[in-house]
């Protein structure tokens, strides 16, 4: 699994409504940048929320994990790198790193975990076929 990587860079400006008096991007906001790469993430590999729905399935995140290194200003570009990281764990395991665009500063990193619910809301232990079958289509299993 180690020589498999999926991985999506998407670009987004930072907005007025995203930044504290400083100017500089508040914190929480950042978990947005981390949702408009998975959902970039998702389009491009097939695994976007309207799949989840499609296959009876909702994906809570369970765990946001962000280490901010620079801050981001009003009007920069920033560059989302979504990489997804496998796991045999019934779980969504996603790795990014933030750039700001104008001199490719990594301004974070962050992970997030995402679990498997059924449409009743129950937690579902083992991986669901529709993710096992797109674990396969991309060589994560045999």
């Amino acid at each position: 699994m180690d020589d498999i990587q999926l991985s999506i860079k998407t670009e987004v400006r930072v907005r007025f409504s995203e930044v504290d008096t400083l100017r500089i991007v508040w914190h929480g906001n950042y978990i947005k940048y981390l949702e408009d790469g998975r959902e970039e993430f998702g389009r491009k590999y097939g695994l976007s929320y309207l799949d989840y729905i499609n296959n009876n399935l909702l994906t809570p995140i369970v765990k946001v994990n962000i280490d901010y290194k620079y801050p981001l200003y009003y009007g920069d570009k920033a560059i989302i790198e979504t990489t997804y990281v496998y796991t045999e764990a019934a779980k969504i395991i996603f790795d990014y790193k933030i750039f700001r665009a104008s001199d490719n500063m990594l301004v974070a990193t962050a992970n997030t975990i995402q679990v498997f619910l059924n449409m009743e809301r129950e937690l579902l232990l083992t991986t669901p076929r529709f993710f096992e079958a797109w674990k396969r289509k991309w060589g994560f299993i045999m």
